[in-house]
């Protein structure tokens, strides 16, 4: 469950979020397998908090965390 003003997420669920891997168990396997950088070190944590500006690489994939203000959860 997240909150309104959910300022984390997890490492897993931000690669499942962003489309990068289908499920969690492929979140998992990339995280502990050494294909994940955080900030530009390798990261093998997948429960590892990932805060607004982060950036996240995985392949050939870059992202930066974002938290919109006025987007709904569930």
């Amino acid at each position: 469950m997240t909150h309104p003003n959910q300022t984390t997420i997890h490492l897993d669920q931000f690669l499942k979020a962003q489309g990068l891997v289908a499920t969690g168990g492929q979140a998992k396997l990339v995280i502990q397998g050494g294909e994940v950088l955080v900030n530009g070190e390798l990261e093998t944590r997948r429960r590892r908090q990932l805060r607004q500006g982060d950036a996240v690489a995985y392949g050939a994939e870059e992202m930066v965390v974002q938290f919109d203000d006025d987007e709904e959860t569930t």
